[in-house]
């Protein structure tokens, strides 16, 4: 059986690639975290259920150790209260709100966002702690402070990042609105997504210095963007090539969803296909068009429904090959959606990394290409 020290030098000697770890500080924190102290129990899928189910693991169980070192992202809680031994055997459903994200993307992201010896770091979602304690071992305890929303969370991961040997500052508390006692940091990192950039962010980080953060929303698109603050308050940047994903942070997540009826609208054909709304960019163009909405369904039969308005539209295949739109409400969805997506397509159809952001005191702008290219404002 192998220890846990062969699986981690495992698990880092195989990020090749994108996944690769180019700087020697960063590959020495990875071999000496352990990853197990941070994951002591979480969820699996269970494979082909729907509503999707969750089987617990927990600690010496078969299997455990090998999941832990594997390049994957492990769920820890379900439905903001929900975790492995609240389920005594068996399975449960939910909806994931914690997890340990799979080391590769927490190296890359700390990489990305250019965090060196003597810098001052603001981490958003402790989370399990294991980012953090990466954090702390290549910047230095007095380097890092990190935010946790969940206080059972947050005390589950002071305990494991104790363990572990180190010792940031950690503080439960809502992340969004910055560090309580104000601050100026080098760097800014979160671990949630967001739909927006929330402004005291924008205020506690130096001009100069680096916002790392995944915009997110309603409609399932998601876009990782490292911004240079430029004055207090203001900063511009890109978003970043690959498929990062978090979870939303809970004060941006949606309302609790009422029932849904589907309701008479006016009909006619779309401009676009509706398949395209459920791809990786696709998504993302959508929910910039449309960011108070919500997106179901799949295929050609997408619903987005507006929890702001209670506006509708819903898209089904017709007998003649194409597709038609129903819609009804005082924002006419659809029509937003395609003249979005029409214009990405204009622009060859770009990856996120195709995209960019500015923020002013007059708000915060997403791009196509450059600035003056297409655009949409962020919901803030």
């Amino acid at each position: 059986m192998s220890t846990s020290a062969q699986l981690r030098d495992a698990l880092v000697d195989g990020f090749t690639g994108g996944d690769g770890i180019p700087d020697p500080a960063w590959e020495r924190a990875a071999r000496a975290v352990r990853r197990e102290l941070f994951a002591r129990s979480f969820f699996l899928p269970v494979p082909g259920s729907s509503p999707s189910a969750y089987r617990p693991v927990v600690e010496g169980d078969p299997g455990w150790l090998e999941h832990v070192y594997a390049d994957e992202t492990l769920i820890t809680q379900l439905d903001g209260r929900i975790r492995p031994a609240d389920v005594a055997g068996g399975t449960t459903t939910g909806s994931p709100s914690s997890s340990s994200t799979l080391p590769s993307l927490v190296l890359r992201m700390w990489q990305q966002l250019g965090a060196e010896a003597g810098h001052r770091v603001l981490e958003i979602g402790t989370g399990t702690g294991y980012s953090t304690a990466l954090g702390a071992h290549r910047l230095g305890d007095a380097a890092l402070t990190s935010i946790e929303y969940d206080p059972e969370v947050g005390a589950a991961a002071a305990t494991a990042v104790q363990a572990a040997g180190y010792s940031p500052r950690l503080i439960i508390g809502d992340g969004l609105l910055g560090d309580p006692d104000g601050g100026a940091y080098d760097r800014l990192i979160a671990t949630c997504s967001v739909r927006y950039l929330p402004p005291p962010w924008l205020h506690q980080v130096k001009p100069g210095g680096v916002i790392l953060a995944t915009l997110s929303g309603w409609g399932f698109g998601f876009g990782l963007a490292r911004l240079v603050v430029t004055a207090p308050g203001e900063a511009s940047g890109r978003f970043l090539p690959g498929y990062t994903s978090f979870m939303i942070a809970r004060p941006h997540d949606r309302p609790p969803r009422q029932s849904l009826s589907l309701l008479p609208g006016d009909e006619r054909p779309t401009r676009i296909d509706p398949e395209v709304i459920g791809t990786w960019t696709g998504s993302w163009v959508c929910q910039l068009a449309a960011p108070s909405a919500e997106r179901m369904g799949a295929g050609g039969h997408q619903v987005l429904s507006d929890v702001a308005t209670g506006s509708q539209a819903r898209t089904a295949p017709d007998a003649g090959g194409g597709w038609t739109v129903v819609q009804r409400g005082p924002l006419r969805l659809w029509d937003r959606v395609e003249e979005a997506v029409e214009a990405w397509q204009r622009a060859g159809e770009p990856h996120q990394d195709g995209f960019g952001i500015t923020v002013t005191g007059a708000g915060q702008r997403v791009w196509i290409g450059t600035e003056d290219g297409p655009g949409w404002n962020l919901p803030i």
